[in-house]
């Protein structure tokens, strides 16, 4: 697996001059050519990108899943994410890969800045390319304003380039959640049916021996069987219900367990290893944080 360490090595592989700066990198998507040892094989890199991009013929693979930019669309890839490209007969067309901006910046250029521990608040950061962001052609003119200051910006570097660097990067990832936000809200509809199959699949789990089996069910297991990244889920749901979705698993395996205290004969011990739980020392404490009473006490107020 390649390893790009470095923004210098990525213009390099895509056929760009040296960036001017080493922490920091603003390419117009136009400019880049596809080289053949761009695509050798899946790679990852050192560094954040942020793009937005439109009428891209390459393909992008980013974990299990292709995703095809025809579209003008914004990405958000953290470093250390496992990536591909696939381009057709890529030597002889010689392709441009689209139109757009492409931000590319080290972790290390936020240093000292609040910025830098903020930046690890953005689930969008771990959503896959197939959740990318899709603007309205006002949201893109927004995005590509602050895409060109920033382009304009480190052109020349005084003491002052790095602090209006990381306020209109502080800017586009605000811009940023915004717009997911809203993306999670016209996408209502569908993302109710999102929540009726997790549901379901929630249901199906603890009414089967899986929960015996495999333990208690985990948000990655959920976002799996869902084709969704775990954080997506996770920002989805709480955009419907005002919960993630490791709350949401808490809530049934409460609701499973209020079931067992009250229809059944099963001791504490033997519901909390039924419901997947390890050691019943930690289904007693999750009970009793949701509803404020033990399962003992729940047992016999249902019992009188």
């Amino acid at each position: 697996m390649k390893s790009i360490n470095s923004l210098s090595a990525f213009h390099r592989l895509v056929s760009l001059p040296d960036p001017l700066h080493p922490l920091i990198s603003v390419i117009r998507v136009e400019d880049i050519r596809l080289t053949a040892a761009f695509l050798s094989e899946n790679f990852l890199q050192d560094f954040y990108t942020i793009s937005l991009k439109r009428d891209v013929q390459a393909k992008v693979k980013y974990g299990q899943q292709y995703f095809d930019f025809d579209k003008g669309v914004m990405s958000f890839i953290a470093p250390k994410q496992i990536q591909a490209l696939e381009v057709a007969d890529l030597i002889n067309a010689n392709p441009q890969a689209g139109t757009g901006y492409a931000l590319l910046f080290h972790a290390s250029f936020l240093t000292g800045y609040p910025l830098a521990n903020d930046i690890k608040q953005y689930g969008f950061f771990s959503y896959s390319v197939n959740e990318a962001l899709h603007l309205s052609e006002k949201e893109e003119n927004d995005v590509i304003d602050i895409f060109q200051k920033m382009e304009k910006e480190y052109q020349h570097i005084d003491r002052h380039t790095q602090d209006i660097l990381i306020a209109q990067l502080d800017l586009l990832l605000k811009y940023g959640n915004r717009f997911y936000e809203r993306q999670f809200y016209l996408r209502k509809t569908t993302n109710h049916t999102l929540l009726e199959k997790m549901e379901s699949l929630l249901h199906e789990y603890f009414n089967t021996a899986n929960s015996l089996k495999n333990g208690l069910p985990t948000v990655e297991f959920l976002a799996n069987q869902l084709n969704l990244s775990p954080h997506y889920l996770s920002d989805m749901l709480r955009s419907l219900t005002g919960q993630s979705a490791q709350q949401h698993i808490h809530d049934k395996v409460i609701e499973k367990a209020k079931e067992y205290l009250a229809s059944t004969n099963l001791t504490v011990a033997e519901i909390a290893y039924e419901l997947g739980f390890g050691y019943p020392q930690s289904f007693n404490k999750l009970f009793k944080k949701k509803t404020k009473m033990s399962p003992l006490e729940f047992r016999a107020a249902t019992s009188q």
